[in-house]
C-alpha cells in the first residue's frame, strides 16, 4: 500500500491530512484519534493502518492527486537521522575511506518538503548540491534491536532529495549548518509499504536533473544496509513511529563535477527509486 500526506489544492491554506493512495487516487484517513500519518502508526501500527485502509478503499469516494499538494510523507517527524557517505562509489569519488561505523547527521522537519513544490537554494550560498537518497520510515519503536529483526521495525519507503548546502557543510567538522536550510531537501511522494517495494537491495537510486540521469546505483551497493543501519541507531537512541532515516547518496553528485553542478533557480532534480516512487521538485530562489 501507498500512503500520502495533503492538503486539498485551493486559494486558502487547508487543513493537512493523510490517506491511502491507490488508482491516482487519494482516500482520506484522518480521524479525531488518528490526525496524522505518524499518529496513526504509533496509535494503531501499521497492521492497523492497513486495515482501516482497505475498509476505507472498499467504500469509494476517493480525492484525484491532481487536486492535492502533497505534504512529506511524515510532515512532523521527531528525528531525521542520515547516514552519510553510504555508497562505495561516492566515497571514492569524494575521495574518502570507506567508514567502519555509520557516520550520522541530524535533519530537522523543516528543512523539507513535499513532492511538487520548490526547494529553495538559500540566498547565502551558490554551491547548493542534489543528492538522491532512499528514505526508511520507522513504524513501531525500536530500542537496542538486533540486525536480524530490524526489519520488521519498518513503515514503509519513500524518496528523499537530501540536498546540501556545500559550504557550508564545510564551516566545521559537523554537517548540521549545509543540511538544515528551510526547504532545502524533499521527501515524498509516498510511504510505501515494504510488501510493495520489495528489499531496498533490489532497488535501483536514481537522481535526474533537468532530464539527465546523474546519478544511478543499487541498494546493494550501501556499505551499511537498512538492517545494519537500524540496529546501530536503536543501540544509542529509541526510534519511534514516523522517525525518518536517510541512507545516503550515490556517486555523481553535482560537487564530483569539474567544474561543480550546483543546483541553480528553474532546475529541476528528480529522485527516482524503483518500486518506490519519482519525487521531482523545481529549484526556486530562496531567503
Amino acid at each position: 500500500m501507498q500512503f500520502a500526506s495533503y492538503t486539498l489544492s485551493g486559494p486558502t491554506p487547508a487543513q493537512p491530512q493523510y490517506g491511502v493512495v491507490a488508482g491516482g487516487l487519494v482516500y482520506g484517513l484522518v480521524t479525531a484519534a488518528q490526525p496524522d500519518l505518524r499518529a496513526a502508526l504509533d496509535g494503531e501500527g501499521l497492521d492497523g493502518l492497513r486495515q482501516r485502509a482497505a475498509e476505507r478503499l472498499a467504500k469509494g469516494d476517493g480525492v484525484p492527486l491532481e487536486k492535492v499538494d502533497l505534504l512529506a510523507p511524515i510532515p512532523n517527524p521527531e528525528k531525521i537521522l542520515c547516514v552519510g557517505l553510504n555508497f562505495y562509489k561516492h566515497a571514492e569519488e569524494a575521495g574518502m575511506a570507506v567508514p567502519d561505523r555509520p557516520s550520522i547527521f541530524v535533519r530537522f522537519g523543516s528543512s523539507f518538503t513535499g513532492h511538487g513544490s520548490a526547494v529553495e537554494r538559500p540566498r547565502v550560498s551558490d554551491h547548493f548540491d542534489y543528492e538522491a537518497e532512499l528514505a526508511v520510515i520507522i513504524g513501531k519503536r525500536a530500542y537496542q534491536v538486533s540486525e536480524a529483526e530490524a526489519l520488521s521495525y519498518v513503515a514503509g519507503y519513500s524518496c528523499i532529495a537530501e540536498n546540501s548546502i556545500r559550504d557550508w557543510q564545510r564551516h566545521s567538522n559537523q554537517a548540521t549548518p549545509g543540511k538544515n536550510f528551510m526547504r532545502s531537501g524533499a521527501f515524498g511522494p509516498c510511504l510505501v509499504t515494504p510488501d510493495e517495494s520489495g528489499p531496498a537491495e533490489e532497488m535501483s537510486i536514481s537522481g535526474w536533473l533537468n532530464g539527465e540521469r546523474v546519478q544511478n546505483d543499487s541498494g546493494a551497493n550501501m556499505i551499511f544496509s537498512v538492517a545494519q543501519t537500524i540496529s546501530y541507531l536503536s543501540t544509542f537512541t529509541e526510534l519511534v513511529p514516523g522517525d525518518v532515516i536517510s541512507m545516503g547518496t550515490p556517486s555523481g553528485v553535482g560537487l564530483a563535477y569539474d567544474p561543480p553542478r550546483y543546483l541553480k533557480p528553474g532546475d529541476v532534480f528528480e529522485v527516482d527509486i524503483s518500486r518506490v516512487g519519482r519525487l521531482s521538485n523545481v529549484v526556486a530562489q530562496g531567503n
